[in-house]
């Protein structure tokens, strides 16, 4: 008996039926069934599904007779299954790599529940991807329960393929799909309603196709007027069980909110026929309001007549535009009051003991600007430090003490047209305009290896939405760039084409790494549940830009978890551009619940993980070179190397001088931990060669020397002579000289 009997029905879709197919038997959990049924479609489905039949025996082809509909075809396929769980596909639609793993792992660590709901992603035509906007409502327990325990399930998109459902209890309580559009509601409430048991998985298992056109539910029709019947069924169901009467007010208020989504769809009814589906609504809404319950306040409108929906309908478009253009005009007005400010503020001499911060778009304390903002109020405290932070979410997460202004607030406008000192890692906005006097100090974001500024030009995939020209032009107003290594030195002068002076000063945030706080590393593996001797193995991957979006899966991250073995903490970091998209989705999460990995994407400070890791593991992130100061291994993760220097171009191969063992795909990444040779002395060598070449300005002083000279205008020694470098993870308080 196999584990999943996945049900695909087929009607049109020959352009995408092989890769949805190809996504099932192509996962790495093989025991499943694939029920395909070609619901009489005129195009080649029929052949596509019985040539994957003749080579899989685990494809069994059904050819329906004649064309039942979506939900029919799902019913045709249900006496076929033998699989303990039922899992319904819709054949343009795909699985992600490991979906199936993953599933079933949540499936017998629950326990076998009634239903298991887990996550997906939309996948536009046009390339992007956008994940599931509830996906926090998968991840707020381990626990199974019921739907009158967590009625927030329900508020999750009800459809039939963000579930697999547990065959014999779908046997038991005779589910099946009626005919006609929006089968998914009269089968996706009752199952729901009746799951003694229902458990999730806060993975994205699915890809959810967006089409430009040929959507089902994107055609003008009269079978819109389906969704009427739909919810009669459902009424029905709850009905015929005395113990679902509760449900009742929900389900009411719910149908009324779909219909009137249905109406308000520009493709969906054909305008004649509106008003009669809105009087429907309103009378199929009349005849289930629950005794005694008053009728939903926020659908009021379906108590009154069409006229009056369709004069509040136009009123609120026009509403809407007013609103688009009110705040157009308030833009521009500020946009009259900041200049007016400005030239006021501009009249003023400047604050000489002002300091504006910012870091990574505004998001906080970090990085470079951190390191040097906080030496300048150790040894500069008569210098006024305060952070731009983008919104004030961002500004309730900033330290305790920590003086802040919004962007483009008011206050803002004030301090930035009166400070005499801006210290950024990204370029100030465009509208911040340079006096005279004023010094801009530029930190950068570390060791340049893929190509920056002007050399993007040649690179058109890597600068899609850069703007280049203007990135220059703002980079105009720098006066010094901080540089750690001659490297950088060169590629900054020749990538910004600008007159800026560079500073020879080291990278401020790694003062930290030359000589670190007693115990701060054995903190961090505290915090990060690392237990006591365990061997930390840091995965940091960056960004692709061949691919949308930003993410490839390079590895197995469970795989490479087993693979190092007991006395090994895979601890994974991934690129903040990506923290906030569908990656984490795509099996970390989950990983993380299970304790398989250590997901510290959120970690603010990656000073703190480096710290605490023994080892470094990674593609062609800039972190090698911060990392490269510890002393401590590295590998190179290269697989696609090729394909990453094509789109976004590098300064030196990484591959021919690296700082430490290169590894060209997973087999071998898990073979160099294995044997031990990760930290042999070839591995040392290549890293001495590296820290020799990339770390020759960091000294501990980098920040001191940043306030010292140029924000005091004292003067200190440039960088050089011996440099402390800290032990191993641990022992994070042992120095000892290069």
């Amino acid at each position: 008996m196999p584990r999943f009997s996945i049900i695909v029905p087929c009607f049109k879709v020959q352009g995408f039926l092989r890769e949805c197919l190809d996504s099932v038997l192509e996962q790495s959990f093989r025991d499943i069934e694939v029920i395909a049924v070609d619901d009489r479609s005129p195009d080649a489905c029929g052949a596509i599904l019985d040539e994957y039949a003749a080579r899989d025996p685990r494809v069994t082809a059904l050819h329906l007779p004649e064309n039942a509909g979506l939900g029919r075809a799902r019913n045709a396929g249900m006496p076929h299954a033998t699989g303990d769980y039922l899992f319904f596909l819709d054949s343009d639609d795909t699985l992600t790599p490991g979906a199936l793993a993953a599933l079933a792992d949540r499936l017998d660590e629950a326990g076998d529940p009634d239903v298991l709901v887990f996550d997906y992603a939309r996948t536009y035509w046009w390339g992007g991807t956008r994940r599931n906007a509830l996906a926090e409502l998968l991840s707020a327990t381990d626990a199974t329960f019921t739907a009158a325990e967590r009625p927030e399930i329900l508020d999750l998109l009800m459809v039939v393929w963000n579930k697999v459902y547990r065959r014999s209890f779908v046997e038991e309580h005779g589910f099946a799909f009626p005919p006609g559009y929006y089968e998914d509601t009269p089968w996706t409430f009752p199952v729901m309603l009746s799951a003694g048991r229902i458990a999730t998985l806060d993975r994205i298992c699915l890809n959810y196709r967006q089409r430009r056109q040929g959507n089902i539910l994107s055609t003008t029709s009269r079978k819109h007027f389906d969704i009427h019947d739909q919810y009669e069924r459902v009424f029905a169901f709850v009905g015929s069980r005395p113990e679902l009467a509760s449900w009742r007010p929900y389900l009411h208020r719910k149908m009324g909110e779909h219909c009137l989504d249905i109406l308000s769809k520009p493709d969906r009814l054909p305008p004649a026929d509106k008003g009669e589906f809105f009087r429907r609504t309103a009378e199929l809404m009349r005849r289930h309001r629950p005794p005694g319950e008053p009728f939903p306040a926020d659908l009021g409108v379906l108590r009154g007549p069409y006229a009056v929906y369709r004069v509040r309908r136009q009123a609120g478009r026009a509403g809407r535009e007013l609103a688009r253009r009110g705040a157009q005009a308030r833009v521009a007005a500020g946009a009259r009051v900041y200049r007016g400010l400005t030239a006021v503020q501009a009249r003023r001499p400047l604050d000489p003991h002002l300091v504006l911060y910012s870091a990574f778009s505004h998001r906080g304390v970090l990085g470079d600007p951190a390191a040097i903002y906080h030496k300048a109020r150790e040894i500069a405290p008569q210098l006024r430090g305060v952070w731009v932070v983008r919104d004030a979410e961002t500004a309730a997460r900033l330290p305790a003490g920590v003086e802040h202004v919004l962007l483009d607030s008011p206050a803002y406008r004030r301090l930035s047209a009166r400070a005499t000192y801006f210290v950024n890692n990204v370029n100030w906005p465009g509208s911040l305009a340079k006096r005279a006097g004023s010094v801009h100090v530029h930190t950068h974001q570390g060791t340049p290896l893929k190509y920056m500024g002007a050399d993007l030009l040649d690179k058109p995939g890597a600068r899609l939405g850069v703007d280049v020209p203007q990135m220059l032009r703002r980079a105009d107003r720098w006066d010094y760039s901080l540089v750690a290594n001659e490297h950088s030195e060169l590629v900054w002068e020749r990538a910004y084409p600008c007159h800026f002076t560079s500073v020879r000063s080291g990278s401020p945030r790694n003062d930290v790494l030359v000589d670190p706080p007693r115990d701060r590393a054995r903190a961090v593996r505290a915090r990060l549940g690392v237990p006591e001797g365990h061997t930390v193995v840091l995965y940091a991957p960056t960004r692709r830009e061949y691919r949308r979006g930003g993410h490839v899966e390079r590895l197995d991250l469970a795989r490479l978890a087993a693979g190092l073995g007991e006395g090994h903490t895979l601890v994974v970091r991934l690129h903040p551009s990506l923290a906030t998209g569908p990656a984490r989705g795509l099996g970390l999460s989950e990983l993380h619940r299970r304790g398989v990995v250590v997901d510290a994407t959120d970690e603010p400070h990656v000073e703190d993980l480096l710290l605490a890791a023994d080892v470094l593991v990674t593609d062609y992130s800039a972190l090698m070179f911060d990392y490269a100061h510890l002393d401590r291994p590295i590998v190179v993760h290269a697989d696609d190397w090729p394909a990453y220097t094509a789109s976004r171009g590098a300064y030196f191969d990484i591959t021919a001088e690296p700082p430490g063992h290169v590894t060209r795909d997973q087999d071998g990444l898990v073979r160099l931990f294995a044997s031990g040779s990760w930290r042999d002395e070839e591995s040392a060598r290549l890293r001495a060669a590296f820290r020799s070449r990339f770390c020759a300005y960091d000294d501990g002083r980098a920040a001191e020397r940043v306030v010292r000279t140029l924000l005091l205008g004292e003067r200190m020694p440039e960088p050089g002579g011996a440099v402390r470098v800290p032990g191993p993870a641990v022992g994070g308080d042992l120095l000892a000289a290069r």
